[in-house]
């Protein structure tokens, strides 16, 4: 599933960006934010109802809000840069606007 595979290539850029980072409390934050996109859509479609699904998939989404707001934090006070920052700023759009289509797919 492309969303799956878009938030995981993600989730590992994060990670592999970050790898120094000495604030450990943030890191930890950002990237259980990220890990928890990919999480989720997959726990999500181990589910027998599209209900659990769209569920997931939501919570997947606020995962997704959330590690955006960390990546503007992160980018304010340097230990992300400005170049990263928006590019994964505008993944984190893109797979929200992936996961609000599945969910809305999965209601037909």
């Amino acid at each position: 599933m492309d969303v799956w595979k878009w938030s995981s290539r993600l989730s590992v850029e994060i990670y592999r960006h970050l790898v120094d980072l000495k604030d450990f409390s943030f890191k930890d934050q950002i990237t259980r934010s990220g890990l928890s996109i990919p999480g989720n859509i997959v726990e999500g479609f181990g589910r027998a109802t599209d209900k659990d699904k769209r569920n997931f998939l939501n919570y997947a989404k606020g995962s997704c809000a959330e590690l955006r707001a960390q990546i503007y934090i992160g980018i304010e006070i340097g230990y992300i840069s400005s170049v990263a920052g928006k590019n994964w700023i505008k993944e984190t759009n893109g797979i929200s606007a992936m996961l609000t289509s599945l969910m809305k797919y999965l209601r037909c």
